[in-house]
Parts: structure tokens; C-alpha cells; sequence
């Protein structure tokens, strides 16, 4: 099938609103207090002010998975020059896009290299240089670089680096500041550790994740994954908070950087809640429930005129108002269910039978109103709910485009890309972009020649043995 030829209307359709527009109505003394908080966390001051991370160097060395790009860019976005280590000819990440499409992926205006999205949304204010650590002269040159690392990520099958004299044991020897960070797939030691194949999906399903998300059996449904990479997301942030830690133990304590390292699928273990409390108590496993909450009834997804709403009613006060605020159109629907008696306390709310009878009756309420219709009667009642928004939907929707959390940034390399942006908004210290990553080895003249003081000589000599 031909790619559509349909041009992707500007952004922002919609002009962004203006301060008087959303405070319209507000008291002087009502509005005070968001307009200082905006004052000083308004994404457009962000480069008046300095960067927390920005005496932090990173080699970010790892390949093949999300976890280890997503770990660094929390930090380049805080201000640390993170510089991504890749193989001659790049990260094969580089290379992925939806259905293998090449009209998906992003091509430099120079060279005409190509790379997908993903990739590219996670190579923010990275640097790139090339270096083949499979070869001896690669190593010894990466241990040049290691002298002037702060930190040191990086996901090679257990024990590879060490036994190339890379390693931890080896770095810190060199360096006793530097601060080592694996990040992979089962951890570099344990009855599993060499066994491959716990990426992202695996990840997923073996921490317990899966199991416990999609619709149940009864309903026709499956264990489902999330569509995005999100395991390594949270591997990843698991990552980031661990070399920050171990930052501030260097610099106040200890002076000395220390070996950290992060899974995807440990880091998911660590989200499950009350799974693990519930099986301790009786051997029971938290099922699949798909968007209806165990715990809360109403707390879900739920069908409605033109796609989907949550409604969340997760204490007597709001509960009362979702059925008000359907009475006002049915009330026959109001008056059954508060008059109910199993449906008067929050625990007597929780059992599947009434969990079916209060979804099937919201949701008669709900296919005769859209989106913003539901919204806003509910909004009128104080109670927590919104649409489930297309992505072209949120890249319009006025709150987070007034706080500034979907931009569009004009990349010299790489044209107009729209990201989300930073979600570090700090009144000293805030996260930024300020580029939108680089082709393939980019800034090897430059980084090589600072840090190591290359030569034009030592260039083609590296080049033609492929170090570099």
C-alpha cells in the first residue's frame, strides 16, 4: 500500500491560550498563587537558568535496548553532556521504525542517514561518536575516555567488559570517582545470568506485569503487554535515580564512585503494589480485570458516544456525584442505584456483581454522550474524569500545551520534529532540550580531539582500521 501523500496540518492548530483566558473569572487572590508558580517554572525561561547536571560527563555505551538511552537522557536533560558510545555504523536502534517503513524515519539533511523515532526522541542533547570496543586499540582508547568520565553506562552480556580489562574492577582503578552502571537483562550474576532473552516484552511478562494486565478470560480476554517499551522505561528511571544517589554519596561522603546496576524486569517487581501483600496473606494472585479496578468501583474505562472515558469515583463523595450527574438525564438509573442497599458502602461496592451492574448502567448513560459532553456534565459535579485522547488529540489539548509539555523543535539536521517535552519543571534547575540528536559519529572530531587530543593522522588511521 502507497504512503498517504496527505500534508500533517501545522502545529499548533489551535493557538496556545493566553494567561487572562485561563484565569477568566478568577478572584485577584485566587489567582496569586498559579501565576507566581507559573512565573517561575514556565518552560520558555528554561535557558535563563543554569542546569543541575552540568558538571556531569556520561559514556552512555550501551546498544539494543531502550533501558540504557532512557537512563541518559533523564540526565542530558537535566544538563549532563552525555556522549553515546556506538558501534562503527551505529546503534541498530537506530533503524527502527513502524512496519519497517523508511518514510517513518527522520533523514539528516547532510549525510541523508536515516533513524527512527524512537531512537532519536531518547538521543536528546547526546553527543555521538563511533568506538569498536570489540578491538584492542577500541578498549584502550575507551580507557583514555574513562579518565574523564563521571559515569559509565553500559549493557554488554555479564562479565564481557570485564574480561576485555574494561569492567568495573579495571575502571575503578583508573578512575576511583567513576561512578559504573549496568543495565540489562537478568543481572550479571544469579542462576540466569547468562541466559538471553529477557528484553523489554520478556521483561514484561516474567516480572508478573502481564499477567495481571488485559481483560480476564471470562470477558474473552488475554494477557496483554504495554504497547510502549515500558519496562525498560522503568528500568531505566530505576537506573537514573541510582547514579544520582550515588552522586551525591560521592560528593558528600564518600568522594568514591561504586558499581550500580538495574534490570527491566526488577524494576517492575518493585511497582507491583499490593500483589505481593495479597499473595502473602492467602495465595491469592491479583487477576487480569481489564479497565474496571479491583479496588475501586468506579475507577475505569468505560465506552461512551465517540470512543472512550475514564470516570473515577473512588470515595462516597464522588461516587454520589457520577450517579447525580447521570440522574439528571435518567433518573430512574439514580434512583435504583442509590437505592440499593449493597451499594451504600465502599466495600459493598467492590463485588463483581455489583461492579457489573454500575458499569452497565454508567455505561447507558455514557453511549448517549461523547467525550467533552461526559466531561463536562461530570466536570460540573467535581468528579475525576477524560476522554482517552488520540495522540493528535493530546498534541492539541490546551492544558498541556499551555504548560508547554508537547513542542515542536526545528532541528538542524533533521527538520520539524513535535516531542514531548521536559518534565522537570523547576523553579532553579529545569530540564531542556537543546537538540534533538545527531547522525551517526557526529561529534567524533570534536570529542576525540578534546578529551584525547587526536590528530588529523590519528582520524585516518582509526578510521581505515575501524576503531572508529
Amino acid at each position: 500500500m502507497a504512503a498517504s501523500q496527505d500534508k500533517v496540518a501545522a502545529w499548533p492548530a489551535i493557538p496556545k491560550l493566553k494567561p487572562e483566558e485561563v484565569y477568566a473569572g478568577l478572584s485577584d487572590q485566587a489567582k496569586e498563587y498559579p501565576l507566581f508558580l507559573e512565573s517561575i517554572t514556565r518552560q520558555e525561561h528554561n535557558f535563563e537558568k543554569p542546569e543541575a547536571l552540568s558538571r556531569l560527563r556520561v559514556l552512555d555505551c550501551t546498544t539494543r535496548m531502550m533501558i540504557g538511552h532512557w537512563c541518559s537522557s533523564q540526565l542530558s536533560e537535566l544538563g549532563a553532556e552525555v556522549i553515546q558510545v556506538e558501534p562503527p555504523g551505529g546503534d541498530p536502534l537506530r533503524q527502527l521504525t513502524p512496519f519497517g517503513r523508511q518514510e517513518y524515519m527522520f533523514e539528516d539533511k547532510e549525510t541523508g542517514e536515516k533513524v527512527g523515532g524512537q531512537f532519536l526522541h531518547e538521543m536528546r542533547n547526546k553527543s555521538s561518536i563511533t568506538l569498536n570496543l570489540e578491538t584492542e586499540e577500541g578498549r584502550q582508547i575507551f580507557k583514555d575516555l574513562a579518565v574523564h568520565a563521571d559515569v559509565i553506562i553500559e549493557n554488554a552480556p555479564p562479565g564481557q567488559w570485564d574480561e576485555w580489562g574494561i569492567g568495573y574492577r579495571q575502571l575503578r582503578e583508573i578512575n576511583p570517582r567513576l561512578i559504573y552502571c549496568w543495565v540489562g537483562q537478568r543481572g550479571q550474576w544469579g542462576p540466569l545470568k547468562d541466559q538471553p532473552g529477557m528484553l523489554d516484552p520478556v521483561a514484561q511478562a516474567a516480572c508478573g506485569f502481564v499477567h495481571g494486565t488485559g481483560d480476564p478470560k471470562e470477558f474473552g480476554g488475554q494477557p496483554t503487554r504495554s504497547a510502549l517499551w515500558m519496562a525498560d522505561h522503568v528500568g531505566g528511571s530505576s537506573a537514573a535515580m541510582g547514579i544520582l544517589a550515588a552522586l551525591i554519596y560521592r560528593e558528600n561522603i564518600s568522594g568514591e564512585g561504586q558499581f550500580i546496576e538495574a534490570t527491566s524486569a526488577e524494576a517492575i517487581i518493585r511497582i507491583l503494589d499490593y500483589s505481593w501483600a495479597w499473595y502473602s496473606m492467602d495465595g491469592s494472585i491479583r487477576p487480569r480485570y481489564g479497565n474496571w479496578d479491583l479496588a475501586i468501583n468506579i475507577y475505569a474505562v468505560n465506552p461512551c458516544k465517540d470512543g472512550y472515558m475514564m470516570v473515577g469515583g473512588g470515595h462516597d463523595r464522588l461516587w454520589y456525584r457520577i450517579w447525580r450527574t447521570v440522574g439528571d438525564e435518567q433518573p430512574k438509573v439514580e434512583e435504583d442505584i442509590l437505592g440499593d442497599p449493597h451499594l451504600r458502602e465502599v466495600a459493598d461496592r467492590l463485588g463483581h456483581d455489583m461492579q457489573v451492574k454500575t458499569y452497565t448502567m454508567l455505561g447507558e448513560w455514557l453511549k448517549d454522550n461523547s467525550r467533552s459532553e461526559a466531561e463536562a456534565k461530570l466536570g460540573k459535579q467535581q468528579v475525576a474524569s477524560g476522554g482517552v485522547l488520540y495522540v493528535n488529540e493530546v498534541a492539541e489539548y490546551p492544558h498541556f500545551k499551555y504548560r508547554g509539555h508537547v513542542a515542536e523543535y526545528d532541528s538542524p539536521h533533521y527538520g520539524k520534529i513535535l516531542y514531548g517535552t521536559t518534565p522537570y519543571l523547576q523553579h532553579k534547575t529545569p530540564g531542556r532540550l537543546k537538540w534533538m540528536g545527531r547522525p551517526t559519529g557526529y561529534d567524533n572530531q570534536e570529542t576525540y580531539r578534546s578529551l584525547l587530543g587526536f590528530t588529523r593522522d590519528d582520524f585516518e588511521r582509526l578510521q581505515k582500521a575501524n576503531v572508529i
